[in-house]
C-alpha cells in the first residue's frame, strides 16, 4: 500500500513574506544564524508582526548539535510564543525543528527558507549532531505548519552555496524514486524538480538570478518527494561522512550520487530510467538510461566546479583512514538505509566508499 502525505500551506513569490501580517500572535521566536541577524534580514522578517515581541535566537551554527537545540527550547519555555519561526538554510530549520519537539509547546510552526537544497521546509526530518556523529530524527511533529518561498533572499547567495545545496535537491530526486516508499505522487514531484534542477542550476550558479525561484520550488518538491518515499544510502553515508570529516552535506551528495546509482540498480534500474527520460535523457533501453543519467550528472558536477573524490575536496588521507570503521558504522545505522531498495551491508557502504576514497 501506497502512502503519501504533507499538511502544510506553502506560499510562493515576491512579497510572500507578507503572509507573516495575517498572525496575531503576541510573542515568536526566529530561530536563525548570526549572519541573517547581522545583515538585517531577521528584523526584516520580525518587522513583518507588528505589535508581536520577537525574540531573536541566533547561535545556530552548522551542523547544530543537540545541545544547542536544548539551548533555544529552554528560551522558547521561557518566552512562551505562539510562534516559531527558522529562517536560513537547513541548519536553522533542523534546529527550529529540534527546539519544538523538546519544548514541546503548541505553536504555529512557519519556515522561510533561505538557501534552495535541504526541503527542510517541508518535511518531517532533523539532523542533530552530537559528539561527531550526525543523527537524524524522522517525525511527523518536526513538520512546519508554514513554508514561505520568498525571492528576495535568493539575490546575493554565493555560487559555491548554490552549487552544494542544488546537489542536494538532486540527490532528494535520485534517493526518492528508488526509494521503497515511493508512489507516483512522490514519483511526479521528483522528476519535476529534477528536471528543473537539469534545466536551471548551472544557470544559477552562473549568476542568472531570473531561474533562482523555480530551483527554489524545486527543493521544496524534492523535500515533500523524500519526506514521503524516503531516502537511502547516499544519505546515509553523506550524514556519517559529513560529521566525521566536516565537509558540505551537498557536496558530499554530488560525490557519492554516481556510485550510488550503481549499487542501486539491480532493483531501481526501471526507476532511475524514468527520472533520467523526464529529464530529457533518451536511450533505447533503461540499462542506456541509467548510464546517461550518471554522466548527466557528472556533467552537472563539473560545471558546478565540485569534487568527484574526498581527495579532491581536501580530506586527509590519513585522517580519512583512521576514521573509516566510525564512519561506516554511523552510516549503516543510519535510518535512511531502512528506505534504500537494495537492503544495506557492509558490501554495499564499502562499493560506494571506494568510489569517493580510491
Amino acid at each position: 500500500m501506497g502512502e503519501f502525505y504533507c499538511p502544510l500551506h506553502i506560499y510562493v513569490g515576491l512579497d510572500a513574506l507578507n503572509v507573516l501580517k495575517g498572525y496575531s500572535a503576541k510573542a515568536a521566536l526566529l530561530v536563525t544564524d548570526r549572519f541573517f541577524s547581522e545583515n538585517g534580514m531577521a528584523k526584516a522578517v520580525a518587522a513583518r508582526l507588528p505589535g508581536c515581541r520577537v525574540e531573536i535566537f541566533d547561535r545556530v551554527t552548522p551542523d547544530p548539535t543537540a545541545a544547542l537545540a536544548a539551548g533555544g527550547a529552554a528560551v522558547c519555555r521561557r518566552l512562551k510564543p505562539e510562534l516559531l519561526i527558522a529562517l536560513g538554510g537547513g541548519s536553522p530549520m533542523d534546529c527550529a525543528k529540534a527546539i519544538r519537539m523538546a519544548s514541546e509547546m503548541p505553536m504555529t510552526f512557519v519556515a522561510i527558507p533561505t538557501t534552495s537544497g535541504s526541503g527542510a521546509e517541508v518535511t518531517s526530518f532533523s539532523i542533530l549532531t552530537h559528539q561527531g556523529v550526525k543523527h537524524p530524527l524522522v517525525d511527523p511533529a518536526l513538520r512546519p505548519d508554514v513554508a514561505i518561498l520568498d525571492p528576495m533572499f535568493l539575490e546575493a547567495l554565493p555560487p559555491k552555496l548554490i552549487a552544494d545545496t542544488g546537489m542536494d535537491l538532486l540527490a532528494h530526486c535520485v534517493e526518492a524514486v528508488a526509494a521503497t516508499g515511493a508512489t507516483a505522487f512522490s514519483d511526479a514531484l521528483a522528476h519535476g524538480a529534477a528536471s528543473l534542477a537539469f534545466l536551471s542550476l548551472e544557470r544559477s550558479y552562473r549568476g542568472d538570478t531570473s531561474v533562482r525561484l523555480a530551483l527554489h520550488q524545486a527543493a521544496t518538491m524534492a523535500g515533500m518527494a523524500f519526506d514521503s518515499a524516503g531516502l537511502g544510502i547516499l544519505h546515509a553515508l553523506a550524514h556519517s561522512l559529513g560529521g566525521a570529516l566536516h565537509l558540505p552535506h551537498g557536496r558530499l551528495c554530488a560525490m557519492l550520487l554516481p556510485a550510488v546509482l550503481a549499487v542501486n540498480a539491480p532493483k531501481a534500474q526501471a526507476a532511475y530510467a524514468r527520472l533520467a527520460r523526464a529529464c530529457g535523457v533518451t536511450a533505447a533501453s533503461d540499462h542506456l538510461a541509467l548510464r546517461g543519467l550518471g554522466s548527466a550528472i557528472v556533467r552537472l558536477r563539473r560545471a558546478l566546479d565540485l569534487p568527484g573524490t574526498l581527495w579532491e575536496a581536501g580530506v586527509d588521507r590519513a585522517d580519512y583512514q583512521k576514521k573509516r570503521e566510525d564512519i561506516l558504522r554511523a552510516a549503516q545505522a543510519d535510518p535512511c538505509c531502512q528506505t534504500n531498495p537494495v537492503p544495506v551491508t557492509a558490501r554495499e557502504l564499502q562499493q560506494v566508499m571506494k568510489a569517493v576514497a580510491p
